[in-house]
């Protein structure tokens, strides 16, 4: 076994404290200093370990790897043993790794671990941290995060660095920390500051971004955060609910809830999953506790996303008496275009909408790989299914009152104030 060497910089990490916080820029050796750390650690006592990130669809998206490569380096195979989704110790100290966002009911059972590492934590979501938190409560336990931020208003940034809780150990830690920075990152530093030292502060120094480059609605959201508009929203039961909502499968099913007074839209609440049916969704509106007038669908809920026994989601929710409105397929731009009309006059819940805010505020446009210019097309990640109901929320306030909600509802299509049925409840 080879001596295993961990910089000055990280030795905190075998100080006890709940919180142990390392966020900088590129080539500080974070992740390499915290899992040399973490299998030293492992090897002195028996420790449960959740190594995990907001999205791990494979093994291979996880430090999985990393782990595996230092315990090659440093000759550890007579007291770990990697397996293919594990690692397990000869004392019974076992690694795991796992997703957080729409994994609750397996990051639940993670109520022992020792200690949870969360890597590239910039991108963890309020759920995820919500859900995390608490699940990790052994006496003694630790949460340690690792982390190049990247916009100031992001959740992980705000929580721990931004304001940090009492019992956190809060560390920033660039390239001029790692004894080992080889000259071929030195070199490509070196010229990107040349270049654009507002992007060498962020990539190298590890300073947040005020916006995201290429932001779609950078301008709207600087504005509602400056006029304090993204705060405390409260819900009013004297006026209907309505909903409007993006639909996925593989992707994120998004669905924004916002009541009208007077010329405010007043946003209450958001919620967004994925590979869930839909009773997932409505069992959530249900839960809210909200009186509901409408829910405003995209076009293609007249088609077989969701569906059951060949039935459209739009069929499936009027079967069950609700007041649906598909709303009509409109060109990106012109949706876009609805949505920055709308952003004056929006009061948006910061805790319950703090994932859509966040989905906003990360919506940008694609890359066209041939200039490298920004191209008219959003770009298609995590962060676009919650702004496509946006989209569709602001088409439907536009119109409030589609053709089809014109006409004389049926008796089972229960409007607000019903005395029965969910959706008067």
């Amino acid at each position: 076994m080879a001596e295993i060497s961990i910089p000055e910089a990280f030795e905190f990490l075998f100080d006890e404290s709940r919180y142990k916080v390392l966020y900088g820029g590129r080539g500080s050796a974070k992740s390499h200093s915290i899992g040399r750390a973490l299998l030293v650690k492992g090897m002195q006592r028996r420790l449960t370990v959740l190594c995990c990130r907001e999205f791990q669809n494979k093994i291979s998206e996880s430090v999985h790897k990393l782990l595996s490569e230092l315990i090659d380096l440093y000759d550890l195979h007579a007291f770990y043993e990697v397996q293919k989704t594990t690692i397990i110790g000869r004392n019974g100290t076992q690694f795991y790794f796992a997703g957080l966002r729409h994994n609750i009911s397996g990051i639940k059972s993670f109520e022992g671990a020792d200690i949870a590492w969360v890597e590239e934590a910039q991108s963890i979501s309020k759920g995820s941290w919500d859900i995390l938190i608490p699940t990790i409560r052994a006496p003694g336990s630790e949460i340690w995060i690792s982390m190049n931020p990247d916009l100031q208003t992001d959740e992980t940034y705000q929580r721990f660095i931004a304001s940090p809780p009492r019992n956190a150990l809060v560390r920033k830690i660039n390239w001029s920390h790692n004894p080992f920075f080889p000259d071929v990152l030195r070199e490509e530093m070196e010229d990107l500051k040349a270049k654009n030292e507002d992007e060498w502060l962020h990539v190298w120094e590890g300073h947040p971004r005020q916006s995201l480059e290429g932001a779609i609605y950078a301008n709207e959201m600087r504005q509602a955060t400056e006029e304090m508009r993204i705060c405390d929203v409260a819900y009013d039961p004297s006026a209907p609910v309505f909903t409007a909502w993006d639909l996925g499968w593989s992707d994120m099913t998004s669905i924004w809830c916002w009541q009208k007074i007077g010329f405010d839209i007043r946003v209450i609440d958001f919620y967004q999953n994925r590979m869930e049916g839909l009773d997932h969704y409505i069992g959530w509106l249900e839960r809210r506790g909200y009186r509901y007038e409408r829910h405003f669908l995209p076009h293609d809920a007249n088609q077989g996303q969701l569906s059951a026994a060949g039935k459209t989601i739009a069929t499936q929710l009027r079967t069950r008496g609700m007041p649906i409105s598909v709303l009509p397929q409109l060109p990106i731009k012109a949706g876009i275009s609805a949505a920055r009309t709308l952003f004056p006059r929006l009061w948006i819940d910061a805790d319950r909408c703090a994932d859509g805010v966040d989905c906003l505020r990360r919506y940008r446009y694609d890359v066209d790989q041939q200039t490298g210019q920004y191209s008219s097309k959003p770009l298609h990640d995590d962060a676009s299914h919650g702004a496509d109901a946006f989209r569709q929320m602001a088409v439907a306030i536009n119109d409030p009152k589609p053709k089809e909600a014109r006409k004389p509802a049926a008796p089972r299509l229960q409007m607000a104030g019903a005395s029965s049925g969910w959706m008067g409840a």
